[in-house]
């Protein structure tokens, strides 16, 4: 069964799954997920599991877990599985070099310069001369962005005037709570979790986003697949879509839910709240078109900072990166 775009639009606010129930007789259509084991994205997913919306949606969604990021998007590109989650840089570039990958927003939410609640630093122009704790590499986006904005408002160079330490998510947060780094720049779920350990937010990507010209929220994240299996599998792909939005809005609207799915986030009290109410402000809400256009310009941002090393030889972003059946 095909939906318009406009009707998919129309439904993406609902968020009852019953609305899609499959009409009676019609066997599922098997999509196949890629996800690492212990990320975010498997939060939505065991949502959608418990739930049942897969089925109520017409799909029998299966789970399979990857231990690292490349080989997801190897094992998807291979055809090995259907869907699995990345940015909107990994998919442009695949795209430039002939690929059909597209993207569906899945999670606006992104990482920040975190500080001790007691720290003397109160903006980016603070961080002068100060040991900065950064995940992701020197190419991360959030890094670069976050550079622009020091560079053009506050005439810093954060790379050339503070001592950086690279390193792995957990590691850095532990040095930042023993006092070891001065700041720290992390994954929006290990911001929360500082958060809760009393840390504030000194500058966000999403900050940097903003005062770089994006009009609003852009999903560092999304569903990512091949144009042509969506083509040969249409009803697939938008059960997917459906039945992921349905998840957000149980994730959204109930706290019960937060609580059944502690074991799995490994998060209770405080910590668990943090991250709850962090999810939800990355819930993607704006239409697709508009995130596509800042997303384009973020690109064009970050290919100037990033250059070949992040971008390869493409400085815009490639038509298509955002999946044309929900864009009118």
């Amino acid at each position: 069964m095909m939906f318009s775009r406009r009707s998919a639009l129309r439904l993406a606010g609902l968020g009852a799954a019953t609305l899609f129930a499959p009409e009676s007789g019609l066997a599922a259509d098997k999509v196949r997920v890629g996800v690492l084991k212990f990320g975010t994205v498997s939060w939505e997913l065991d949502t959608l599991k418990h739930h049942r919306l897969d089925a109520a949606n017409g799909i029998d969604l299966e789970v399979v877990y990857f231990a690292g990021e490349d080989a997801t998007n190897v094992a998807m590109l291979a055809g090995a599985i259907d869907v699995i989650v990345s940015d909107w840089i990994w998919v442009s570039q695949q795209r430039s070099a002939g690929s059909d990958v597209t993207l569906v927003p899945f999670s606006s939410a992104v990482g920040a310069i975190m500080v001790k609640g007691s720290s003397p630093i109160k903006s980016l122009a603070d961080l002068k001369a100060r040991k900065i704790g950064v995940t992701g590499g020197p190419l991360d986006k959030s890094w670069l962005l976050i550079q622009a904005v020091a560079k053009r408002d506050h005439n810093l160079d954060l790379t050339a005037n503070n001592e950086i330490v690279f390193g792995a998510p957990p590691l850095l947060s532990e040095k930042a709570l023993e006092g070891e780094l001065d700041a720290v720049l992390n994954f929006w779920h290990f911001c929360a979790r500082l958060e809760a350990n009393g840390f504030r937010r000194l500058f966000g990507a999403d900050d940097a986003a903003r005062m770089l010209g994006a009009t609003g929220s852009v999903s560092a994240l999304g569903y990512v697949f091949h144009d042509g299996w969506a083509r040969e599998n249409p009803s697939a792909a938008m059960g997917l879509v459906k039945a992921s939005r349905a998840a957000k809005h149980i994730l959204a609207t109930s706290d019960e839910e937060w609580l059944r799915l502690k074991p799995l986030i490994r998060a209770d009290g405080a910590e668990l709240e943090k991250l709850r109410d962090r999810y939800r402000e990355g819930i993607p809400t704006r239409p697709i078109a508009e995130e596509q256009a800042d997303a384009a310009l973020l690109y064009r941002v970050l290919a100037q900072i990033g250059g070949e090393k992040l971008v390869g030889q493409t400085p815009e972003m490639a038509p298509g990166t955002f999946w044309p059946e929900l864009i009118e």
